[in-house]
């Protein structure tokens, strides 16, 4: 798998409250040479009456699942090239987030079999400072279909503050409004999805 360079940086998210637990697992990573930036400290409501948080065992407040679908589209926009980012966008604010359950639930089903759930998420344990670099990618066509491919690079820190980051692409694909397709099959979706370790 050959890496690709990425042009287009993701600003990290803003929490809605509280900082992210991250997953734990005993994987080594990797040393890097070059450190990422950290995600924006959450903001808060103010004048807003709030409850004391409810420290875990690292004494973190714990913060609700929030919700990343990607936003709707008009239908037009949902079939152009602005459906397949947007559902990059999510994918990547999911993972900078740690919210990998999220991430995990739009990739393929080939892709899903591939890593389950928790071993997709232990990709990312023992890593902070997620961000998710998605540059612009290519189209083509073929057998009734249109492929959208895009290069990824993940930057973070290990438990060590090392840098670590991967590399790697996404392949999106929708059925190029040939009669009697379904509206899922117009919809763009996860084709495949590759990461490897860099550094």
């Amino acid at each position: 798998m050959h890496s690709m360079p990425v042009s287009v940086l993701l600003a990290p998210a803003l929490l809605l409250g509280g900082c992210a637990a991250s997953g734990s697992a005993d994987s080594e990573r990797p040393a890097a040479a070059s450190t990422s930036g950290r995600p924006a400290e959450p903001a808060s409501d103010a004048g807003a009456a709030q409850e004391p948080p409810v420290a875990d065992s690292v004494g973190e407040a714990q913060d609700p699942q929030v919700d990343l679908t990607p936003p709707p589209l008009t239908p037009e926009a949902g079939r152009s090239i602005t459906g397949a980012r947007n559902i990059l966008l999510s994918f990547a604010r999911a993972i900078e987030l740690e919210e990998f359950d999220q991430a995990w639930a739009v990739l393929s089903e080939a892709d899903q079999r591939r890593w389950s759930k928790a071993q997709f998420a232990a990709l990312f344990s023992d890593l902070s400072g997620i961000t998710v670099a998605i540059a612009q990618g290519t189209t083509e066509g073929a057998a009734g279909s249109i492929y959208y491919t895009a290069p990824i690079t993940i930057t973070a820190e290990d438990e060590s503050g090392r840098p670590v980051r991967m590399e790697g692409e996404a392949v999106l694909r929708r059925v190029n409004d040939v009669d009697g397709a379904t509206a899922a099959q117009l919809r763009w979706h996860f084709g495949t999805l590759t990461l490897d370790w860099t550094h």
